[in-house]
């Protein structure tokens, strides 16, 4: 078995090459077939790292100011972009989230230069941003922040996901908090989920221990589909 490497920081010069790193895997997806990519920036992942100051503690281009944090996935960005158009772009975003000891000071403010200061000035197709009182992996908590000032400094289509279920997400619609709303565990476990929440239907439980932990990934696949006939 081949021994994975220490963790070390990136030098500088290599991060450009990281950023082509996802230009390319853009440019593949759409040859492969793909309508676009969602760049992946949150839950304590690679760009979530640069972008939160508890992490980051670099003193170069690359950390050190809000600015200089926010660097990297904006570059990302660009590049993705500018290879394969941004009407085929979206980035998903968790700015309040914890994830893997992934926090910074200041939320709202990171939250706020992302969506209004950053992003849609390259006319990406979407923001999908993470709920607040998602801080951890499967909790829903109580928090004073909120998606909406985030939602208003976008120029663009704004997405948001954490804990819907069918009332909050029409909710979240019908008073413009958000455009859409994405579902994950539901609709794992509901793979006909827009009939159910068309019909108001029952849903079924969800069951974590089958969710892609397995090569080929069996389970969550086997949940049962809605018999209309009976309702």
């Amino acid at each position: 078995m081949a021994t994975i490497p220490p963790w070390r920081r990136l030098q500088t010069d290599e991060i450009p090459w990281i950023a082509n790193d996802f230009r390319l895997a853009g440019k593949n997806a759409i040859e492969a077939g793909f309508d676009g990519i969602e760049i992946h920036g949150a839950h304590g992942y690679l760009i979530d790292q640069f972008l939160k100051d508890q992490v980051n503690d670099r003193m170069d281009e690359y950390g050190g100011t809000l600015e200089n944090s926010c660097r990297f996935a904006l570059e990302v960005v660009e590049a993705v972009a500018n290879e394969i158009s941004p009407d085929r772009v979206g980035i998903r975003l968790s700015p309040y989230a914890n994830y893997n000891d992934c926090g910074d000071s200041n939320l709202e403010k990171l939250a706020l230069y992302m969506a209004a200061e950053s992003l849609s000035k390259y006319n990406i197709l979407y923001c999908h941003a993470v709920e607040p009182r998602m801080i951890k992996v499967g909790e829903k908590l109580e928090t004073p922040h909120s998606l909406l000032p985030m939602r208003r400094a976008f120029k663009g289509t704004f997405m948001v996901a954490g804990g819907y279920d069918r009332e909050d997400g029409n909710r979240a619609v019908d008073e413009n908090y958000a455009d859409l709303v994405a579902y994950g565990r539901i609709f794992l476990a509901n793979p006909d989920l827009p009939r159910r929440f068309e019909l108001n239907a029952p849903l079924n439980k969800y069951n974590r221990s089958t969710f892609y932990l397995s090569d080929p990934v069996i389970g969550y696949t086997d949940y049962p589909f809605l018999d209309s006939s009976n309702l």
